[in-house]
């Protein structure tokens, strides 16, 4: 299995306008490979200005926001790139496309690193944080996987939130919970409603 980092991805198509989406680098050879899926804003961007910025944040309140309709996250220029970087940036990469390997689902772009940047301190691991962000990718993949199978993953990380969240670890619980009620209330209308036309 490859190692995969999670982090926050900074993009931005010709016109400059700057897309940010959670999205796990994956690391191949001396490089990272973005494999966004199709289709998407960051492809779109990617083949439009082949430069990404990795921004390694412990705010998991981006990675819970972009999921869930809050993408206007404050950005900060990377000097001498036309891409910015989040300002809740612990650290970030420059990541450069080299060359872009085609796919029907997930087109494979393998980037160099040209420039990193370290801006604060990283103070420790919380549990909490770490149940937000699987509960971020699970949300990810709503559409894929079993109710049972979130819902018992949910019951789980739970108590990981309840023993150690802070007040942004509550506040991206909240709203990623929220997108898992509504997706499943809507597929229970349709499954309500599929059983009366029976």
């Amino acid at each position: 299995m490859p190692y995969i980092r999670e982090t926050i991805v900074t993009t931005a198509d010709a016109n400059g306008k700057i897309h940010i989406a959670p999205i796990g680098i994956i690391a191949e050879k001396d490089g990272w490979v973005i494999a966004p899926f199709r289709p998407s804003v960051t492809l779109d961007n990617l083949a439009e200005v082949p430069v990404a910025i990795a921004n390694y944040t412990d705010d998991v309140r981006i990675f819970a926001g972009c999921l869930t309709g809050r993408r206007d996250w404050p950005t900060v220029p990377v000097e001498g790139f036309p891409v910015p970087r989040l300002k809740a940036a612990l650290a970030h990469s420059v990541l450069h496309v080299e060359t872009v390997s085609d796919d029907g689902v997930r087109p494979r772009h393998f980037c160099r690193v040209v420039s990193e940047a370290t801006h604060a301190p990283f103070t420790g691991f919380n549990r909490a944080k770490a149940a937000v962000l699987e509960l971020a990718i699970l949300v990810s993949r709503l559409g894929m996987l079993p109710r049972d199978k979130v819902e018992t993953e949910i019951g789980y990380l739970t108590i990981s939130i309840d023993k150690t969240a802070g007040p942004q670890e509550k506040e991206a619980w909240g709203w990623l919970i929220e997108k898992v009620t509504e997706h499943f209330a809507q597929v229970d209308v349709g499954e309500h409603a599929g059983s009366a036309r029976r």
